[in-house]
């Protein structure tokens, strides 16, 4: 059913998610690139004015970036700076639990979709159950789990497979389980959009062809799930590069991602300006792999002639 609406209602259809984007994020950005080049000096409030009336040019602080990637006197290369560690750590605690969670997502995708229809929606609330729970709890529930007193170590213990606990919490092993266990949703529900929309009679055919299973699998549906795959890599990988909870409750001190880093420059170091330019390299970053979804998403969707 093709909804016809008239010239006018169709423009304001289609400018209310423009007007979304223009209040909720161009205008917030435009005020956070406005700050990061503000120069706060001893002052508390960082709406300072970037504009110098009496030369009539910008007073623009260029050393909120330039700090980012300069490291100090003796520190050694140009670039060994703790934001780019930190840069550098998200980016890879974002790409393996992006990677961690297709693994186990992609097979629960499957399997719901190759469920039966009257099941399907139990399944799927399984899926979206964890979401009615606070997510500041549900992660810190894991600091019980994961604790050297924790349900894991005394299970283990009282199995005699261990005769003391095992260092699990505030490590690499603790972050990637706690991200991994939260974002896992985001990878489920799109591959399983994409994957329940395919026709299962390519599978037979392959098979009446000749082709075993597994390379039906690969040659089949992982191509027809590519689209799934991408998006569901996205929603897991741009939030986790700019996580801030998950670090703060299950990473110890080596383990600090770039959005705790912005944190401390923003609300203990009070510098709002460095913070802000944190910020927008991280949306720089952000972007990136964006673009990439969105050139793969489009030519999928382009029409083949």
């Amino acid at each position: 059913m093709q909804l016809n609406l008239p010239f006018p209602g169709k423009r304001f259809v289609i400018s209310v998610p423009y007007v979304w984007l223009v209040v909720f994020f161009l205008l917030p950005f435009l005020i956070l690139l406005y700050i990061s080049f503000v120069d706060m000096g001893n002052d508390i409030s960082p709406f300072k004015p970037i504009w110098d009336s009496s030369t009539g040019l910008l007073k623009l602080k260029y050393e909120n970036y330039w700090t980012i990637f300069r490291a100090e006197e003796g520190a050694g290369d140009l670039f060994q700076t703790i934001y780019i560690e930190a840069y550098v750590r998200s980016l890879a605690y974002a790409l393996a639990t992006a990677v961690l969670c297709l693994l186990i997502g992609y097979p629960f995708s499957y399997f719901i979709a190759r469920s039966p229809a009257s099941v399907r929606p139990a399944l799927l609330m399984m899926v979206m159950l964890p979401f009615w729970t606070s997510f500041l709890l549900r992660v810190y529930a894991w600091k019980g789990i994961l604790a050297d007193q924790g349900v894991i170590n005394q299970v283990l213990m009282g199995l005699g497979l261990i005769s003391e606990p095992i260092q699990m919490l505030y490590t690499n092993v603790s972050m990637l389980v706690g991200m991994t266990y939260v974002y896992l949703p985001f990878m489920v529900l799109p591959l399983y959009a994409n994957l329940v929309k395919m026709d299962f009679r390519l599978l037979e055919a392959a098979y009446d062809l000749g082709t075993s299973p597994f390379k039906a699998f690969w040659l089949v549906t992982v191509p027809l799930s590519k689209a799934g795959i991408i998006a569901g890599f996205m929603l897991v990988f741009i939030p986790c590069v700019g996580e801030f909870v998950i670090p703060s409750l299950l990473g110890g001190p080596e383990n600090i991602m770039i959005g705790r880093v912005v944190w401390d420059e923003m609300f203990t170091s009070n510098n709002w300006p460095r913070a802000s330019a944190l910020a927008v390299v991280m949306i720089g970053l952000i972007v990136i792999p964006l673009a990439v979804y969105y050139h793969y998403t489009g030519d999928a969707a382009e029409p083949r002639h």
